[in-house]
């Protein structure tokens, strides 16, 4: 008996444009670069104490002690212990290398791009911590509540990165749809990657993932 294949999972087709030159952001200025740091350092001791000692029994006040701040410090960074786990830099510069490249370049070509720099860059930048974060989203129930409840943020980004490649609304079906596909998906991936003892290539994951998406689950490698 012959499997259905399934359908294709692709974005919304986009009018033809021209693209402008690419822009730099602004530079940032002290005050940012403070925050940056502060985040930074409240997410190092976070991760060091939970290296040590495990997830739940770390607590904010420690945390706080490590990174020498206040615990109203970390509060004002991250609402909840999971938010230091799972926030980071990186929606900002998903979305602007997206907008960053060529205009008339098909947009799975573009997302299998910017995503490998994603991982080259938050990934391999620092393994042991890439590590850390997906064994807990897979082993802590309330890291993984709340990372799913996070991608809602992720989606707006991505959906307004896609609405200016394809022309369509933001808010519309399609581009909400593909957008939420792509970020359900790749979360999956994550956990595939944490559960399976981090043994495989998460790039190589990530481009069966987006295989699956573009195609179908019957063409995928793996």
């Amino acid at each position: 008996m012959t499997a259905a294949r399934s359908p294709k999972l692709s974005p919304p087709p986009a009018p033809p444009r021209s693209r402008g030159a690419a822009t730099e952001g602004p530079r940032l200025g002290l005050r940012e670069r403070k925050k940056i740091k502060t985040r930074e350092a409240i997410r190092a001791a976070t991760y060091a104490l939970v290296g040590e000692q495990g997830y739940d029994t770390t607590t904010i006040e420690q945390i706080a002690e490590r990174a020498e701040v206040s615990p109203s410090t970390v509060f004002r960074y991250f609402p909840t212990k999971e938010d230091i786990v799972l926030t980071d830099e990186h929606d900002p510069f998903l979305a602007a290398e997206l907008r960053a490249r060529p205009a008339d370049e098909p947009w799975p070509e573009s997302v299998r791009a910017v995503l490998r720099r994603a991982i080259a860059v938050g990934v391999d930048g620092d393994p042991e911590v890439s590590r850390l974060r997906t064994r807990l989203m897979a082993e802590v129930p309330a890291v993984r509540s709340r990372m799913t409840e996070s991608m809602s943020v992720t989606s707006r980004l991505l959906c307004d990165a896609l609405a200016e490649r394809t022309g369509r609304d933001a808010g519309s079906l399609e581009v909400r749809a593909w957008s939420m596909s792509l970020i359900g998906a790749l979360l999956e991936t994550l956990l595939y990657w944490a559960e399976n003892g981090h043994r495989d290539d998460l790039a190589d994951l990530v481009d069966r993932t987006l295989d699956v998406l573009e195609h179908g689950p019957g063409t995928a490698r793996g």
